[in-house]
């Protein structure tokens, strides 16, 4: 099938509209459409059909990628199987998260202590598939990014690349740490992505970018833990308020991280009028351009990409700003390899 990046956009049921083959693609775009344990703002498991359907709207030139759109990109279904569970878990999950924001305890009730269990079972059984997959996708020499979903969904990714790297970092862009132990009672909850990476034993580094909506345990755990740098907000908005610039922060983020990077981009990390229906949207936050400028440094660093995801891209369709913008961060992630 050929393509011309200079006309209209195809629907032809691929990312971008690219005519590459599941044979034919370097980089796998694996769609997780699950938002089940989001404690604020559901419906960030329509993110995947919504950026999809966008996507064909971009042009693809690329001032740093010459023949951008010669990237050979390939976007797996849709599954409807997860949309199912997903669904039917999300309508528990409200009436439980109802229970505990009016002072329930989990301790108290054998009822919502099944659904926890339930929903652990799904998230384990869901995390395996796609440590198996992207486990297999690595082995063949391709590239992947997960594409959420709510943040909890890449574990099985991070599970894989701790398996077969013997070390790695994790650069984070994100409004929140993730350092919550199980939150509320889900182990792996979207809260609680990073406190599950960090048992990976080949994680060395966690770096993090834009924290802003933070607990005191997290503090805690950031200031005592060597493995985790991180670049709160008000911190990164003091250093341009007092003269310094964002090229500089970029160039000491790059110095913390190890050779093997994986990338973990929650959209909350922008702000919040970039992406205002993506589950908890927080004040503050970077720029579009001030993101992309990161992932072009990280590039231009010659470390090795081995993976990547894009998390909490909400909307319920491809006209929404969530995913126009959710559509040009994955292709710029796309870019990084």
């Amino acid at each position: 099938m050929s393509f011309d990046p200079n006309n209209i956009g195809l629907r032809n049921g691929n990312i971008f509209g690219f005519p590459y083959t599941e044979e034919e693609a370097e980089i796998f775009i694996i769609p997780v459409a699950f938002d089940a344990t989001a404690s604020f703002g559901k419906g960030t498991s329509k993110g995947p059909e919504a950026i999809l359907e966008a996507s064909t709207q971009l042009d693809f030139y690329s001032h740093h990628t010459k023949n951008a759109w010669q990237t050979k990109v390939f976007m797996t279904p849709i599954s409807k199987e997860l949309g199912k569970v997903n669904d039917d878990l999300v309508q528990k999950s409200l009436e439980y998260f109802d229970f505990l924001e009016n002072g329930g305890q989990l301790d108290a009730s054998p009822a919502f202590q099944i659904f926890v269990k339930e929903m652990n079972e799904a998230q384990t059984h869901l995390k395996a598939g796609l440590k198996e997959k992207v486990k297999n996708l690595i082995k063949d020499g391709k590239k992947f990014i997960v594409l959420g979903g709510e943040h909890s969904v890449p574990l099985g990714a991070m599970e894989a690349v701790s398996e077969i790297y013997s070390d790695f970092g994790i650069l984070q862009i994100d409004a929140h740490a993730d350092l919550r132990v199980a939150y509320e009672g889900f182990d792996q909850s979207h809260a609680s992505i990073m406190d599950n990476a960090l048992k990976l034993p080949s994680l060395s580094k966690l770096v993090q970018v834009g924290i802003r909506d933070i607990c005191d345990e997290e503090v805690n755990r950031i200031k005592y833990d060597e493995r985790i740098d991180t670049y709160y907000d008000w911190n990164i908005s003091k250093s341009k308020f007092t003269g310094g610039n964002w090229d500089k922060i970029t160039d000491d983020i790059m110095r913390r991280l190890p050779k093997n990077v994986y990338v973990s981009f929650d959209i909350d990390g922008l702000k919040p009028e970039l992406c205002p229906n993506t589950g908890t949207p927080v004040p503050g936050g970077l720029e579009f351009n001030e993101a992309t400028y990161l992932l072009q440094k990280l590039k231009e660093s010659g470390k090795n990409i081995v993976g990547a995801d894009l998390c909490e891209v909400g909307g319920q369709d491809a006209n929404s700003i969530d995913a126009n913008v959710g559509a040009r961060i994955l292709w710029e992630l796309a870019l990084l390899f």
